[in-house]
This record gives C-alpha cells, structure tokens and sequence, in this order.
C-alpha cells in the first residue's frame, strides 16, 4: 500500500482531501468506478485556475483512494482538457484491468459550468504495481551541488499564490534578472520542498514533479503566456524510499528539448538528499507568441 499522508492542518492534505460519492451500480458485475467530490484550494491558486502539479496529485488521490487498487504508482498521464475554475469538481477513478502484479487506470474530472452542464476538464491513466526485489542502477545520478542549508531559499515570484507553498533553493539556471530576449541555456536546478515541510507522499511527490517555473521563460527570457497539456510522472521509489525521504529537501533538474511551433517539452528529475532518483517527469506545454 502507498505511503499514507498523516493527519493534518497542512494544506496540501486538505487539497487532497476528497470526498467519497456513492458508488453506481454496474450492470457487469465488475467494480464500479469510484466518484469523489474535490474542490480547488487557495494555497495553490495560479495566474487563472489552481497550480497543475496539485490537481495532478488530486487525479492519483482518486486512484490512492481507491478500494481495488493493486500495489503502487508507477506512472501517471494526466491531460489538462481545460483550464479548472476556483471551486468544486467531480473525479472519477477506473480500474479498467488488472493483472497479476499490474493495474492499468482511467481518471476523469468533471465541472459544472455555469450552465449546469458537465464540462470534462481534465482526463488521466495511471499503473499501479506490485513491485517486487530485483537487481537494479539508476543511470541518471544526481548532479553535485551544496547542500540544501547552505543555499537561500528565494521565490521565483510573488505574483502567484501556489510559489509560497514550496520553499524552494535555487542551485542554477534562475528566473532572467531582465526580460529582454536574450537566449540561454533551458536548465535548471534546485533544491524544493513542501512548505510547511511535509512527509513525502506519492501525491505530493507529483505536485513537486510540476514545481519548475516554464522552461521557455528560462530559455528566451520573455513572460510568454504557456499551459501545460499533457504531464508524465514515472516513480522510482516504493512506501519505504518515500518515507526515508520525510520531510527532507529533493533536488530537482529541469530542461527542455525543443521549442516548435507553439509547443516545448520539459523534462526533470527528482532525486531525495541522500541521492535517491525518485520520479522522472515529462510534459508537452503550449505557448503563445
């Protein structure tokens, strides 16, 4: 089972704290999709909606909270069909196979819209396993730097909310000082963190997956309007890796690939204080010219 998020005020647990719906019968006899009720939460808010790493984290709650689930996160998709709207929204998890040590996921997030119509927001698919010991080697180790208390904690910005919940340490690749055009290199590095400090949970760890401000800003150091449209989560870490990890700080690596048409990738890796890789994170981002 997955590393339980402990009883608390914090406000990431309360971000994560879905209700459970009634389930509907299913005329197959198989189980049932589960519902939860969610809603947005003001720690996290964004320019225009809540921060993408937190309703991430809300999509595998609803696959965490499952009954059924087998075993453990081992990836997770999610597509932002749309922008949410501050406020409350239905989830829907799906176990739609499952095999011996795997299970494959749906996941779907609904809002109601001012016309009371549903509006499909978000859609997702996750695996969860049963993994098992085996030999193993990371071949991405994590890149020297100081460590987390010898570096500031400075915010990239104030001008969004969801920023003051990660105390965030920069090692490389900053914000431009000017906003002026002129081209660098994509990477970034840093150590981050819940703030409050947090134990490390699944959910949590793909929130922290989706902390890096956008590559492009990096990149041609203009404040180019950008929204993520699909993320990829891969979790190299099992309850108890998560759990050596505590509170502590995760050092992270982000760049892109390609900038094209309207569209950049971004690429990053979460790695605990003691070197651990623990989750591997891809996403396609549009961006406006």
């Amino acid at each position: 089972m997955a590393h339980a998020s402990q009883a608390s005020s914090h406000p990431f647990d309360e971000a994560m704290a879905l209700v459970p719906l009634a389930p509907r019968a299913d005329e197959h006899g198989s189980e049932p999709p589960r519902e939860f009720e969610g809603r947005t939460h003001p720690a996290y808010a964004n320019m225009v909606g809540p921060f993408g790493g937190v309703t991430a984290a809300q999509a595998l709650q609803a696959v965490l909270r499952h009954p059924q689930r087998l075993g453990d996160p081992i990836s997770l998709t999610v597509n932002f069909a749309a922008g949410l709207a501050d406020g409350p929204f239905r989830i829907e998890a799906t176990p739609v196979r499952t095999n011996r040590s795997t299970q494959h996921w749906t996941v779907t997030l609904w809002q109601t819209g001012t016309d009371g119509l549903d509006t499909v927001m978000l859609t997702a698919t996750a695996v969860t396993a049963v993994r098992r010991a085996t030999w193993g080697a990371v071949d991405e180790a994590m890149p020297s730097a100081l460590p987390p208390s010898s570096v500031p904690s400075v915010p990239f910005t104030d001008s969004v909310r969801w920023v003051s919940s990660y105390d965030m340490r920069l090692v490389a690749g900053t914000l431009p000082k000017q906003w002026d055009g002129a081209e660098a290199d994509s990477l970034t590095q840093l150590w981050l963190r819940d703030n409050p400090p947090r134990s490390l949970d699944y959910a949590s760890l793909t929130a922290l997956a989706d902390a890096f401000f956008p590559r492009i800003w990096r990149r041609r150091a203009r404040m180019t309007p950008i929204g993520t449209v699909s993320m990829t989560v891969y979790y190299h870490a099992g309850p108890e890796e998560l759990a050596a990890t505590g509170e502590g700080f995760l050092f992270g690596q982000a760049r892109s690939q390609s900038f094209f048409n309207g569209f950049f990738d971004q690429s990053a890796q979460l790695w605990s204080e003691t070197g651990h890789l623990l989750a591997t994170t891809h996403q396609i981002v549009y961006y406006k010219e």
